[in-house]
């Protein structure tokens, strides 16, 4: 998932009245995470529990992939996990930590707007590299074809 797209749509269990659910399997194909990452999540708190089958398979549910889906884009701008740790706990107290989570999203988004201003910046300072080398074997060819004018 680390390509920015959504989550594809769950496929319905047998019993038609009870949530779709996915396999671990089936969440690691969605999300690009491994088996061993997921359950890595779920020990570290990143997410709450995930339902069990009778046999103790995972199998998680729509909600569950929205907030896995939140998660790696907190990852992807460079969301510590220590961080995500504290976020998700937040989550997990419910409502009453709303003031405080939305304070670590503003706090994040301004670091990533910090870090995109300084990419930005660096990229101007490479596309003028780029030039000065395009432009030096630009010269260097002039100067070795017999009878280049210089003028031009």
């Amino acid at each position: 998932m680390s390509s920015g797209q959504p989550l594809k749509p769950l496929s319905r269990d047998r019993d038609q009245d009870r949530e779709p659910t996915l396999t671990i399997a089936q969440v690691a194909e969605r999300t690009g995470l491994s088996h061993d990452t997921l359950r890595y999540y779920e020990k570290a708190g990143l997410i709450e529990r995930v339902g069990r089958t009778t046999g103790n398979q995972r199998r998680y549910q729509a909600a569950d992939l929205a907030w896995l889906e939140f998660l790696l884009r907190l990852r992807e701008t460079g969301m510590s996990i220590a961080d995500m740790q504290r976020f998700a706990a937040l989550r997990a107290a419910g409502n009453i930590t709303v003031a405080d989570r939305l304070a670590m999203l503003r706090e994040h988004r301004a670091e990533l707007a910090d870090r995109i201003r300084a990419l930005r910046r660096n990229a101007t300072v490479l596309d003028h590299k780029i030039d000065h080398y395009e432009q030096l074997l630009l010269d260097e060819v002039e100067h070795e074809q017999p009878g280049s004018d210089r003028t031009t």
